[in-house]
């Protein structure tokens, strides 16, 4: 199938911020988190699972010097903020100047996914999230994966939004069942994906429309976020791009809407085919 390249699929004005001001919209009250250095470090040893960490600005050395090595060799995001950004993160008096994110639920690996299909004797059909901030709209897609009977999320660890209690929430206890997967390469893990003989999509404007693709096969399902759509190196790892039909005056639409309307055309195209 001929791999060609168009312009944003979600271009338009969305709830994502840009890129240099997401970290604004942080809340710790929608976190698990662990403060202080032995706790952090602790997890670190534990392998526990870490969104990201918070280190003070000017406090980098010592047992925090260990803490920031380990994470980055663990591939977690390292971020330094100043005083007035820690204070606002912290919910303890005794931060000693760092503070990991946690996720409010367990991660699983891209493996279990395809094994979670395998399981089924079903053709694996995986949503791929491009750098969605809005925990809104991960939780949403989240309980439209679920509803759909789709095999599994795979999001990125860095300028994404991970499983947060909100995420949990919004997705109505859906999280509880979905495997999700967070991984450090996501153009990497488009093309093992690949490798499985799994074709990858796309979600674009100038997209040949969803419902006459071939979505019956086994699939991954790329969405990007509102503000800016998939990004360039990741719409070019994909076999090809799907378009929603925009009719209106504004050409975007929610980023769970959008992978709501292409999962369930193919759940739709793959009971088709069996009938």
């Amino acid at each position: 199938m001929e791999k060609k390249r168009y312009k944003e699929y979600n271009r338009g004005k969305g709830q994502d911020k840009p890129r240099e001001k997401r970290e604004e919209n942080f809340d710790p009250a929608e976190n698990y988190q662990l403060e202080g250095r032995n706790p952090v470090l602790e997890a670190l040893n534990h392998d526990r699972p870490i969104d990201k960490i918070f280190v003070k600005k000017g406090e980098i050395e010592g047992t925090l010097k260990v803490i920031v090595a380990k994470a980055r060799e663990k591939g977690i995001p390292v971020q330094e903020v100043d005083k007035v950004k820690m204070e606002h993160l912290t919910r303890s008096n005794n931060n000693q100047g760092v503070i990991a994110v946690c996720p409010s639920h367990e991660y699983c690996e891209v493996s279990d996914i395809l094994k979670n299909a395998a399981d089924k004797g079903e053709k694996p059909l995986i949503i791929i999230l491009d750098e969605i901030t809005d925990p809104h709209n991960l939780g949403a897609v989240i309980r439209t994966a679920e509803c759909c009977g789709a095999h599994g999320i795979i999001i990125p660890k860095r300028r994404a939004v991970g499983l947060t209690a909100i995420v949990g929430k919004t997705s109505a206890g859906a999280v509880e069942y979905m495997p999700v997967a967070r991984v450090t390469n996501l153009a990497r893990t488009i093309e093992d994906l690949k490798k499985e003989n799994i074709w990858v999509a796309c979600a674009d404007m100038g997209g040949r429309l969803y419902y006459n693709s071939p979505l019956d096969g086994a699939l991954a399902i790329v969405i990007g976020n509102e503000g800016e759509g998939v990004s360039r190196l990741i719409k070019e790892k994909c076999d090809f791009t799907v378009g929603i039909p925009m009719n209106g005056k504004i050409n975007s639409l929610n980023a769970s809407v959008s992978a709501a309307l292409i999962m369930y055309e193919a759940v739709r195209q793959r009971k088709a085919a069996k009938q």
